[in-house]
């Protein structure tokens, strides 16, 4: 793991972001990994594992509303953190970096499609279940 960078270092189970919260901001996985967990029914779900370059929580520039899902480190991560006026002004200098951010989000919506259709036909594959440690998720 790079010892320098930008973002903030998380340590292995800290949460980044949690389901439920208000947000503002979209982050950027800069060194190591995280887990994106959504709670249904008292079970907490994997979604997806991130990586170097990922970006998650985007949906947080377009519209102010809760935090769909909890998004925790898996060993150290660094982590750096975008705000929606930082976005468009790099949006401003380099206009490709919105075609990026408007292509990952509809690979997104293409595969939780493809999901949905998966579960609605009983072919749904299978997924990471894992109980909640405590009441309010965290670890």
């Amino acid at each position: 793991m790079e010892s320098q960078g930008l973002g903030r270092l998380y340590r292995d189970g800290e949460v980044i972001v949690r389901e439920g919260d208000s947000g503002d901001c979209m982050y950027i996985v800069q060194d190591g990994r995280v887990e994106v967990l959504r709670g249904t029914d008292g079970d907490t779900v994997r979604l997806a594992v991130l990586g170097p370059h990922d970006v998650f929580g985007e949906m947080a520039l377009f519209e102010r509303e809760k935090r769909c899902a909890t998004v925790r480190a898996v060993g150290e991560a660094r982590i750096l953190t975008v705000d929606r006026k930082s976005f468009l002004r790099r949006v401003h200098e380099d206009p490709s970096l919105a075609f990026r951010i408007l292509q990952m989000m509809s690979r997104r919506i293409r595969e939780a499609d493809a999901e949905i259709g998966r579960s609605s036909s009983g072919r749904a594959r299978p997924t990471e279940t894992t109980r909640r440690a405590t009441a309010g998720g965290d670890h």
